[in-house]
């Protein structure tokens, strides 16, 4: 079985009892929420990275974003028929506010990675499937939405 580490930038842009997510088009999460981000490339800022992310992903050009955090989990997966992988994925987590004017998002895919972006209300998010980034950085919100029910 072949391993691979990645590297990513992600961020986390919550307004108004909303977070801004995308949903996978590809890849072991496909289909599951994720935060909007991506791949480092060669030579890039993360913080170009992020914004960069955010316009292709999410249709948002007016961010800012201050690192939060860096995490990461390994997963095994079926990367096709005949072959088996195990991803390390690492993520500089940031937590990110639009600029200026309300924006609106894209909400149709990038024919990338992404098959649009959504504004989900956080007391929604353990209904959805959502990737390890999501779950990690949301986990103190949704442990709260579980006592509040108690």
């Amino acid at each position: 079985m072949e391993k691979y580490t990645h590297l990513g930038v992600y961020g986390v842009l919550i307004q108004h009892d909303h977070i801004l997510l995308i949903q996978k088009a590809r890849g072991p999460h496909k289909g599951k929420w994720d935060l909007p981000g991506g791949s480092v490339e060669f030579g890039e800022e993360p913080e170009h990275t992020l914004q960069r992310e955010f316009v292709e992903e999410t249709g948002l050009a007016s961010i800012k974003g201050n690192i939060r955090t860096a995490i990461s989990y390994t997963l095994v997966y079926q990367y096709n028929e005949h072959k088996m992988e195990e991803l390390h994925h690492i993520g500089i987590i940031y937590d990110v506010e639009g600029i200026g004017e309300r924006q609106s998002i894209r909400e149709e895919g990038d024919g990338h990675d992404s098959m649009g972006a959504k504004w989900i209300k956080l007391e929604e998010l353990m209904s959805l499937p959502l990737t390890p980034f999501v779950e990690m950085m949301m986990e103190p919100v949704m442990n709260s939405e579980v006592k509040q029910e108690e």
